[in-house]
């Protein structure tokens, strides 16, 4: 039976640029098969995939797509990829030529309902420095009408190339129809931060400067570029990570409590947060690059890119003055974790005070938990503290849920037109501000071994350490 959500929605033509890449392949694709074999798509919906370089064929292209899915989808159900397969062609365009794409969506639209009421759905997973010139070949196709346009991070490579863009997109569509896509904004223990700190006054009432010492942004990464040289030299882990993903969960972290969690109100706290954040120092900051980086296939000789960034940011307002806020990301590190630590201050009795951990940690991975590390009586004839853990399982708390994995999720809130969970301009343009003294002045990045925790620099920048790796 369909789902009421799934009739619910108007009939759909999604232009996938990058349809052929690697982002397609490994999440969207398999995103569209999982929302899919759910119910959750349109009835009616036809996928355009589009890039410069068109296939042998559109059964090519469909036999591309649907051993993706195979790869990456477990217990893939034959019915519903012929189903999905059935409904996706491939077009190509650039950002010079478009007009076979805009002839090809608009055929599209006169088979679904007669071409009444077709809502476009256009995807740019493409490079930061191709998105402007694909934006402005949309507007000069007319593609834009209808159209909600979903822009995949980095926004741009800095601040005056994120103006640019903007600029591009003020130029053929309205904000309400720009969708700038973050995956960790769609992961469910993302969200569940918003839900630990305002649904809960335990933590709400201690979640500022008061008492709050530090906290840690930890996103470490076992991986290396698997393929992505082409892409991180020209990007590198400041923009791939430090200015979107790490700085959304700073977001998330750090603002005041919304009124209603709705787009409008939550975008707006994320803003004032973000206007608060003081311009990293390159002087706090440490760039490394992981040996045999400049060894990889696609990578300069004497490249500088860095591989792994660790910095102190400070939020300068009234809730959160004088908490330093350490990020820390890199490629080929010890483990793959995703990891909030909120470090409390000191007891007021001097007595119960003690050298050993006092922290909320949340574990923001697909089997997301939360542990509060307490200081508690260790058994005997005397006041001893001794640390004990209290622990919040999700996967045993929900056992019956199943949660949407981050692109299904986003994609959906697409089709819906909910921009919750996509950043505002605004945001944006705030997050290049106070990452641009890094960009102007990169730190010369330090080597380190794969599968350590990152050069030795990086290790005391907190006075207490690093929660992960010590």
């Amino acid at each position: 039976m369909l789902s009421e959500a799934s009739k619910a929605l108007a009939p759909h033509v999604i232009v996938l640029f990058g349809a052929r890449g690697d982002l397609a392949a490994r999440k969207l694709f398999p995103g569209l098969y999982r929302l899919a074999a759910a119910n959750w798509l349109p009835d009616q919906l036809a996928i355009v995939g589009s890039g410069r370089h068109a296939p042998a064929s559109d059964d090519a292209f469909r036999q591309s797509v649907g051993e993706a899915i195979s790869r990456f989808v477990d217990h893939v159900d034959d019915t519903v990829v012929r189903r999905l397969l059935a409904q996706i062609s491939f077009c190509a365009s650039s950002d010079d030529d478009g007009a076979a794409l805009a002839a090809a969506v608009r055929d599209a639209e006169s088979r679904l309902a007669a071409g009444t009421n077709v809502q476009r759905l256009i995807y740019l997973s493409v490079p930061p420095t191709a998105t402007r010139g694909l934006v402005g070949m949309l507007g000069r196709e007319g593609l834009t009408e209808r159209a909600r346009i979903v822009v995949e991070k980095p926004f741009g490579l800095d601040l005056a190339t994120s103006r640019e863009l903007q600029h591009a997109l003020e130029a053929v569509a309205g904000e309400e129809q720009v969708f700038r896509i973050d995956h960790f904004l769609g992961k469910e223990a993302v969200q569940n931060v918003l839900a630990l700190r305002f649904a809960n006054r335990l933590f709400e009432a201690a979640w500022d400067r008061h008492s709050v010492a530090a906290v840690q942004i930890d996103v470490p990464e076992t991986l290396g570029l698997e393929g992505r040289a082409s892409f991180y030299e020209k990007t590198g882990c400041l923009r791939d990570m430090i200015s979107t993903h790490l700085c959304q969960l700073l977001g998330f972290l750090a603002i005041e409590r919304p009124s209603v969690l709705q787009t409008d109100e939550l975008r707006a706290a994320k803003v004032a947060a973000f206007s608060a954040l003081r311009p990293i120092d390159p002087a706090r900051a440490v760039f490394g690059q992981y040996e045999g980086y400049r060894s990889e296939h696609g990578v300069a000789p004497e490249s500088m890119t860095e591989t792994f960034v660790a910095l102190e940011a400070w939020i300068d307002n009234d809730r959160w003055q004088g908490v330093p806020f350490f990020l820390r990301t890199g490629k080929a590190l010890a483990e793959g974790r995703s990891v909030v630590t909120v470090s409390y201050r000191e007891p007021f009795h001097p007595q119960l005070r003690a050298r050993i951990p006092h922290d909320l940690v949340l574990e923001l991975t697909d089997e997301p938990h939360i542990s509060v590390e307490i200081r508690a009586k260790r058994p005997g004839p005397g006041l001893e503290v001794a640390p004990a853990t209290l622990q919040l399982d999700f996967a045993d708390d929900f056992p019956s849920d199943e949660p949407l994995e981050a692109y299904e999720r986003l994609l959906l809130d697409v089709m819906r037109g909910d921009q919750l969970l996509f950043s505002h301009a605004d945001e944006v343009d705030l997050r290049w501000q106070a990452c641009q003294p890094l960009l102007d002045s990169p730190p010369s990045p330090h080597t380190y071994e794969r599968g350590s925790w990152g050069p030795a620099a990086a290790l005391d920048l907190p006075v207490d350490g690093w929660h992960l790796g010590g």
